[in-house]
């Protein structure tokens, strides 16, 4: 039954969005029993505002514990050279890191041509599970240049990758990259948190060079999609 000419579950969905907008990220949200009691509508009325603002990333749901806030999608500008850390540091979030690998590998021919090695040339990598907030974010897979080495020293659990660069004299100036998505697979699903259909992952690949125009690394990294905005910056060139 509509009210106003708009659909119950619309009228719903306004409700909870509000809801939404005063709460924080994790604040338990009515349940469909409670929203069927208040708006005396069907459990399938309240499921589709629910899934309506689930879609639009503004709320999550847990089996057997409820449905949450959801975090707001964090900013990151397209081709920015700035480091994970320091782009969640500078929102006021507290930055942690899980390793999952480091060590040296022999690196694939999109690694090869991107750092510019030489043939039979091994590089390093170092892949982390990124938090904010102890929240899964995102899964950062860095291969780098053999001469960043020394950065295997550094404790990469809690420090920035970058600022071990920093500290060899590189720093990370400038960045090409390309944004495409896909369904996380199992394995990113349990380390990200993500159940079903809304493990959806937006891969950004970019190679990052020093002041000097060499290259550094040659990174992927698979975000929570839902938990993270690209922007861009467009200008439009003279004609000639």
């Amino acid at each position: 039954m509509a009210t106003n000419g708009r659909p119950r579950y619309v009228e719903i969905a306004e409700h909870l969005r509000a809801v939404v907008a005063e709460g924080a990220a994790g604040d338990r949200l009515p349940s469909d029993a409670e929203l069927c009691d208040r708006f005396a509508v069907s459990r399938m009325t309240a499921r589709q505002a629910v899934a309506t603002l689930e879609a639009e990333g503004l709320l999550y749901r847990r089996r057997g514990q409820g449905t949450f806030v959801a975090a707001r999608p964090v900013p990151r500008r397209l081709g920015s050279p700035l480091s994970f850390t320091e782009n969640l540091r500078r929102r006021g979030l507290v930055v942690t890191s899980r390793l999952l690998a480091a060590g040296w590998l022999d690196p694939d021919p999109e690694d090869v041509v991107a750092l510019g090695l030489a043939p039979g040339e091994r590089a390093v990598v170092v892949e982390r599970l990124r938090l904010a907030d102890c929240e899964p974010m995102a899964i950062e897979r860095a291969v780098l240049s053999p001469s960043l080495a020394p950065v295997l020293d550094t404790d990469l659990g809690v420090g920035s990758l970058h600022a071990a660069m920093e500290a060899l004299g590189r720093l990370p100036t400038r960045a090409d990259a390309c944004v495409s998505a896909r369904l996380a697979d199992a394995h990113e699903r349990r380390l990200l948190e993500q159940h079903g259909a809304s493990g959806v992952l937006l891969c950004e690949r970019r190679v990052i060079s020093d002041q000097h125009g060499v290259p550094l690394e040659h990174t992927e990294i698979r975000y929570v999609a839902e938990r993270y905005v690209f922007e861009a910056v467009v200008t439009r060139e003279e004609q000639g």
